[in-house]
């Protein structure tokens, strides 16, 4: 029954966080949300302490138990290493501790420095995230595109297409190169990257030690055969000594179900003191049986890419797409109350860029903010009766904002270019910047004060607008708009 328990809760993890970075409806989010609030990083980046405490005692209780139910990245690598069980053949091997403990010390540093590019690299959850945002989310988007075109042909409206475009080519390139290292070891090795490189399963490690049940062997029972430390993919049994490394078992049973002889129990040691000195090896009478590990999980999804579409007006001319602008200062979510806040909690796991409905959202590509979330105005705008981003937010790096709040929450400030105007350079009427800011913080004035035919142009109230980007997503002007919206550190209400 509790191997059944386990096999359960950790497919209904793994799958309903990968569910949710590829959900692009945003309906998921109300049922699953909750998954990556409790990952240990991001609750204890947001001050969760319930959550923090609660994963703490569940680690002292049944061992590394988060590493092989709850974590996505870990169950992750057991789902790899799965896929090639049968040629796969471990064997025990001494834990690196000094690479263990410096990742964890440059975790520390980079968290107490607010160095959230660095914490971004080393964060397991986060490095999930980056996987099924930049690489598995497109692939989900052209098969849903695909499905689409058929019930389009078919008069159908169950399915419609999306845009695919890749948000950052950094975050990208990260993001593939973490599935081949992590995806290589697993295959080769299994848990290596958990038990190495991973700063949180080194400090669960650590708290696993004094854990009450433990794999144990009978030392009567066993007869050496090897078979449990040939299937252990953390590489912690020592056949021969019989003794296990309590600091890297994940407690995914492999060994127990191999085990012919009986020789294996996970069990608790005959007292608590004997555990907290290191001497737990001991033959428990309490056997809670075989525990396999087995992800049961199908993420169907087509490579086949999507016919490419040229954006054009009424078929008479190409729409040039917009640029960029260079912004001074970053412009980042409602709700993240500074660039500093942002810094010092963000994990960047793309769950807020893979949430966010107007595309506004993407990777930060600067090396100080590396993969982090800013704001750019080119596809979309940030909708004032929009505040999923704020919701997702396992971490606090993007506090949960209403959104009475949110429509006063200044986060930047609109700033008008003369040059790229087409009121001034085709001399027309436009004042679509004006017509649809949402604060009501742009006026058109004449250009010249004294000559009211000349035409028309925006004068934006700094103290009314709130950034929101409506200006510069719906200005004609190409490539670059002629009003953009202007960063600011620290966010105000207004």
């Amino acid at each position: 029954m509790l191997r059944k328990i386990r096999i359960v809760l950790a497919s209904v993890m793994f799958v309903g966080i990968l569910l949710l970075f590829l959900d692009f409806t945003g309906t998921l989010h109300h049922w699953v949300s909750w998954m990556p609030k409790i990952q240990f990083l991001p609750a204890l980046l947001a001050m969760n302490f319930i959550v923090v405490i609660a994963l703490i005692v569940v680690t002292l209780i049944f061992g590394r138990l988060y590493c092989s139910v709850i974590c996505p990245l870990g169950v992750m690598q057991d789902l790899i290493s799965c896929l090639n069980r049968k040629r796969n053949k471990y064997s025990y091997s001494k834990a690196l501790s000094w690479l263990r403990y410096t990742m964890l010390i440059i975790m520390v540093v980079a968290c107490l420095a607010g160095l959230g590019s660095l914490m971004a690299l080393l964060a397991p959850y986060s490095s999930f995230g980056r996987i099924a945002t930049m690489i598995l989310q497109p692939l989900w988007r052209m098969g849903n595109n695909m499905l689409a075109a058929w019930a389009e042909s078919a008069d159908s409206y169950l399915f419609y297409a999306t845009d695919v475009w890749m948000k950052s080519w950094p975050a990208f390139i990260i993001a593939l190169v973490t599935l081949l290292v992590v995806g290589f070891l697993a295959w080769k090795h299994g848990r290596t990257y958990c038990n190495t490189i991973c700063p949180v399963g080194t400090v669960l490690g650590f708290l696993a030690q004094f854990s009450w049940l433990k794999v144990h062997f009978d030392t009567e029972k066993c007869r050496k055969c090897s078979m449990c430390s040939k299937n252990c993919k953390a590489a912690c049994i020592d056949y021969q000594t019989m003794t296990v490394d309590y600091s890297r078992c994940v407690a995914c049973g492999n060994c127990l179900e191999k085990c012919k002889f009986g020789a294996l129990s996970y069990s608790h040691p005959k007292s608590v003191f004997t555990a907290l000195a290191g001497q737990g090896s001991a033959d428990g009478k309490t056997d809670f049986g075989k525990r396999g590990f087995l992800v049961v999980s199908a993420l169907a999804a087509s490579a086949a890419m999507a016919q490419e579409k040229k954006k054009v007006d009424g078929g008479l001319a190409v729409i040039q797409d917009k640029v960029a602008p260079e912004r001074q200062t970053p412009i980042t979510p409602p709700g993240s109350v500074s660039a500093k806040n942002m810094a010092h909690h963000c994990t960047a796991c793309q769950l807020c860029v893979s949430e966010c409905p107007n595309e506004v959202l993407r990777p930060s590509g600067n090396l100080m903010t590396l993969m982090q979330p800013v704001m750019s105005y080119e596809r979309g705008y940030c909708r004032p009766e929009c505040n999923r981003c704020s919701k997702v937010c396992p971490t606090g790096a993007i506090r949960l904002i209403d959104l009475d709040v949110k429509s006063s929450t200044q986060i930047g400030h609109a700033v008008w270019v003369k040059k790229n105007c087409v009121a001034v350079t085709d001399g027309v009427e436009c004042g679509n910047c004006a017509r649809h800011c949402p604060a009501g913080a742009i006026e058109m004035v004449p250009l010249d004060e004294e000559d009211e035919e000349t035409p028309f142009v925006p004068a934006v109230n700094e103290a009314r607008c709130i950034g929101c980007g409506a200006c510069e997503n719906l200005c004609p002007a190409r490539p670059l708009p002629a009003i953009y919206v202007e960063g600011h550190e620290v966010h105000k209400e207004i």
